[in-house]
């Protein structure tokens, strides 16, 4: 099986491209929440997962942390969720933010972080968009307008270029940086850390760097079944968890690596950004709203420059 990477939305737009020409490439899909939920799913690029699963230590209840194979889908078929982890609030480089000055979502408005904050871009579908329709949804439109028009962040679709702008510090504050990304620039002596709560903003969890599902009609169904129940395995999500820093949903893998603040604490129940419902309507909603309202305020903002 050859391994291809990318932005799940720009892969998935050419697979359905070439699907509807004949052609069937892929045998597995490790794509994103929307690309997972609002494409593959409704338009029926995947075939039911849960058969295909039959190794011991995936199917055994006590290596899971709910007791039982996790699938977000209403048949509980299709998509297999393999990760939970808190959402941090943002990323900050401690030579340059006074933790102190940064406790609640609203001190992320302060005149302060003017041109100081980054983002991948939020008008367009992807890890900005999301970030602003989690805002939309917590706090409400006012408080997205002045966070990503009047504060002027920096905006980009590279994601390497807004880590390097943090730690850099000329962009302290970053919304959307990658926790794997920063890991390695603390490695290297950067001054980097993770606000998981701010005030007035809930604790997340997130489903992870992907969502496992099985194409229909692949080329190597033998291969993607032998893949699909490794991935699930112990071997390959210690790998996944400590190379993406994510926790996984199987009780046999060491956590140790991992920042204890990105583990879920069992006595706590935390908005689930891995939610059908969610994905389906609520995310959705929002981030169309965000989307329209900063398209609308930024078209403004150069017209009035």
């Amino acid at each position: 099986m050859a391994y291809i990477a990318g932005g799940s939305g720009e892969l998935v737009s050419r697979i359905r491209v070439e699907r509807s020409s004949g052609l069937y490439s892929v045998d597995v899909y490790m794509a994103g929440n929307d690309s997972t939920v609002n494409v593959l799913y409704p338009e029926k690029m995947i075939d039911p997962i849960r058969p295909l699963m039959i190794l011991p230590e995936t199917v055994d209840g006590s290596k899971w942390k709910s007791g039982k194979l996790s699938f977000i889908d209403p048949e509980q078929q299709y998509i297999l969720r393999l990760f939970s982890t808190v959402t941090g609030a943002v990323f900050v480089n401690l030579d340059h933010v006074n933790l102190e000055e940064l406790r609640s979502a609203e001190d992320l408005l302060h005149p302060r972080w003017k041109g100081k904050i980054s983002t991948e871009d939020p008008t367009i579908s992807g890890s900005g968009s999301n970030g602003a329709g989690r805002f939309y949804a917590d706090i409400g439109p006012e408080f997205v307008k002045r966070l990503y028009v009047d504060q002027s962040p920096l905006i980009s679709r590279d994601r390497r270029l807004l880590s390097d702008a943090l730690a850099r510090g000329t962009h302290p504050i970053c919304l959307t940086c990658r926790a794997d990304d920063v890991a390695e620039l603390q490695k290297a002596g950067f001054r980097l850390t993770e606000i998981f709560e701010l005030e007035g903003m809930p604790s997340r969890v997130r489903p992870g760097p992907f969502l496992l599902t099985v194409a229909n009609k692949a080329p190597n169904p033998k291969a993607a079944q032998v893949f699909v129940n490794w991935m699930a395995g112990k071997e390959a999500l210690e790998i996944y968890s400590r190379r993406y820093q994510q926790a996984t949903l199987r009780t046999d893998v060491d956590e140790a690596p991992l920042d204890p603040h990105l583990v879920p604490k069992a006595d706590k129940t935390y908005p689930d950004d891995g939610d059908f419902n969610w994905i389906t309507v609520g995310r959705r909603e929002n981030t169309e709203k965000a989307r329209a309202l900063l398209k609308g305020a930024m078209t403004s903002e150069k017209t009035a420059r």
